[in-house]
């Protein structure tokens, strides 16, 4: 990494008014800096990057720039202009004599992998995952040597953010990004900087990736638990000697007493940065039904607006057992589980609930929240200062501080919160209900790492069934025992988790190059005689669509297999046929290469 920064920060301070972000921050950022930024909501972290591009002014210290860099800030939410079309967002900013984007072989790759189906469709009849894209895009093209990014996951779907998560990791350019994806994090940077009151110096650096940083972090929260513990006992002992008689001490007296103040401070904060940002570890209230299905469907079927969402699908939910949804943006996936609650009806096939179900729903969109109410009045929905926790009451003030939240903040509308405490107060609330089945959609938006890893061991406490709708990959692949995909198009498909989901994509991408009708149509008769094959590649070459169509027929098998619904409720069933059917998807993906190495030499 080069010893000079493009960016050099000396001892930054921000507040706003009596509320510090951070003070004395001294950090430089490098050309070949791939930075994750990350730390509790609160902590700066956006406002830091503001800073960085220039469009905050620190409250005091010193921010200097590399002559002529260029710099482009890619902000949470962005400001593209709905009446233009695609086209135009994305080249509006290179220079009006370059060369035609075509030509330029990076940025012709660049537009083909976002995959817009129309360039000339207007900006403002996007999604926000597509209008996510674009933004994004739009910043890569214009080749910065420093990308600020602010939560540039948000909005994507897990596509999306496989298309960023390449785009990065073969990117020519600095970068820092904040995010609170940790699998993001883990393959895209080589250092995490995190913004935290808990360290000695307000923030934490690690040379390294995500998994790096877990491994520092451990051993600083091991090392300052040890502090604790050794001050603690010091304190104790200096105390002990203070409540002597005057006789006893000696004539070091006043040195000691001193001696133990200092103790006695340097405990308090030591104690202090130990407990910042740590969410009480509290979990969901479970009922104790030992009922073995508490949900199950047959044949279920769902259309809307003329489009098949998905059909022919059997479920068997049962307690302990967790179901990771994947999907497209309007896929289904809302809709599926707006069909397990009996808010909407299947077009076709049932749905048998256990009697008397209690489903707790997290809603992605926080429509459970009355805005207009105070958060005292959000927390306690009986009402009064007291709520009722798993049998026993707990004082408002005591409940809303194990949720991060303070004292002052009780009176002020929920309107007033950030997102991430809003998703805080919501967790609240569900902790209150007891419950069968936990349906969550999108449960991780707006929430800092902290707060996730606590939801996360919430979770996996968690014994009655349920159903995850996220793009965090960490936790979908901590939590769930079986991945169910709806492809988009009415069909759907069992995986056993997110590694081989993956390997499905790249095999269907594979597939778009040279579809299995192309195999059996076309593949299957090649005829070709050239002197660049031997006789036996020739013979190859010719029999080589009838082998893929097999390894097709024999992946299509397995997954028939996995989808049986008796497959589902079987974990250690469901993982042998996904490591039968990773080793299928393996020989497909061989033997297209193979037909391409091939015909790629039969001229």
């Amino acid at each position: 990494m080069s010893t000079i920064p493009l960016i050099s920060c000396q001892n930054l301070k921000k507040s706003y008014g009596t509320h510090l972000l951070f003070s004395d921050l001294s950090l430089g950022f490098f050309s070949e800096e791939r930075l994750g930024l990350i730390g509790p909501n609160g902590s700066g972290k956006s406002t830091l990057l503001k800073i960085m591009a220039g469009v905050e002014e620190p409250s005091s210290g010193n921010l200097s720039k590399k002559r002529d860099l260029h710099l482009i800030y890619l902000a949470q939410e962005d400001c593209l202009d709905p009446e233009k079309t695609v086209e135009e967002v994305l080249f509006e900013n290179l220079p009006q004599d370059d060369i035609h984007w075509s030509a330029d072989r990076e940025i012709r790759t660049l537009v083909d992998g976002l995959a817009f189906e129309d360039l000339y469709q207007a900006v403002g009849t996007l999604s926000g995952g597509w209008r996510k894209r674009l933004s994004i895009a739009q910043a890569l093209i214009q080749k910065p040597d420093l990308l600020l990014m602010d939560e540039p996951t948000n909005h994507l779907d897990l596509e999306g953010i496989l298309w960023l998560e390449s785009r990065l990791q073969s990117a020519s350019f600095a970068f820092v990004l904040v995010s609170h994806d940790r699998v993001f994090l883990e393959n895209t940077t080589n250092r995490i900087v995190e913004l935290n009151r808990r360290y000695p110096e307000g923030y934490l650096r690690v040379e390294g990736n995500y998994s790096t940083f877990l491994e520092r972090r451990d051993e600083f929260t091991n090392t300052q638990a040890q502090e604790e513990k050794t001050l603690s006992s010091q304190v104790r002992r200096e105390v002990a000697w203070l409540q002597r008689g005057p006789k006893a001490r000696t004539t070091k007296a006043q040195f000691r007493i001193d001696q133990a103040g200092e103790l006695q401070k340097e405990l308090s904060a030591v104690k202090s940065r130990n407990a910042e940002n740590q969410m009480a570890g509290l979990g969901f209230d479970a009922t104790d039904r030992k009922t073995k299905v508490l949900l199950e469907t047959k044949d279920l079927g769902m259309s809307l607006g003329g489009k098949q969402l998905f059909k022919n699908l059997n479920l068997t939910l049962s307690p302990g057992f967790c179901l990771g949804l994947l999907g497209r943006n309007g896929s289904g996936k809302s809709t599926l589980t707006r069909l397990f609650t009996g808010e909407l009806k299947p077009d076709a096939g049932s749905i048998k609930r256990a009697e008397g179900l209690k489903i707790v729903v997290f809603g992605q969109e926080r429509e459970q929240l009355n805005q207009n109410q105070t958060l005292k009045e959000a927390l306690s929905p009986e009402g009064g200062d007291q709520v009722l926790y798993q049998g026993r009451t707990i004082h408002i003030v005591s409940w809303a501080k194990r949720f991060l939240f303070t004292t002052q903040q009780l009176g002020l509308p929920v309107s007033r919160l950030s997102g991430g405490e809003q998703a805080r107060l919501l967790i609240a609330n569900l902790m209150l209900k007891p419950a069968d089945f936990l349906l969550l959609d999108e449960p991780t938006n707006d929430l800092d790492i902290p707060t996730l890893e606590v939801l996360e061991a919430r979770l996996a406490e968690f014994p009655g069934a349920i159903v995850l709708i996220t793009h965090d990959r960490f936790l979908l692949d901590r939590l769930s025992d079986a991945l169910l995909s709806l492809e988009g198009d009415g069909k759907t498909a069992f995986y056993a988790d997110m590694n081989q989901w993956q390997q499905a994509q790249q095999s269907k991408s594979l597939e778009g190059t040279a579809s299995k009708k192309a195999s059996k149509s076309q593949m299957k008769h090649i005829d070709k005689h050239t002197n660049k094959l031997s006789h036996k590649e020739r013979k190859e070459l010719s029999r080589i669509g009838e082998s893929i169509e097999k390894a097709n027929d024999q992946v299509d098998a397995i997954k028939a297999q996995m989808n049986d619904p008796a497959t589902q409720s079987k974990p250690e069933r469901l993982l042998a046929l996904s490591e039968q059917l990773e080793a299928a998807e393996e020989k497909v993906e061989k033997l297209y290469r193979r037909w391409e190495e091939l015909d790629g030499r039969d001229g």
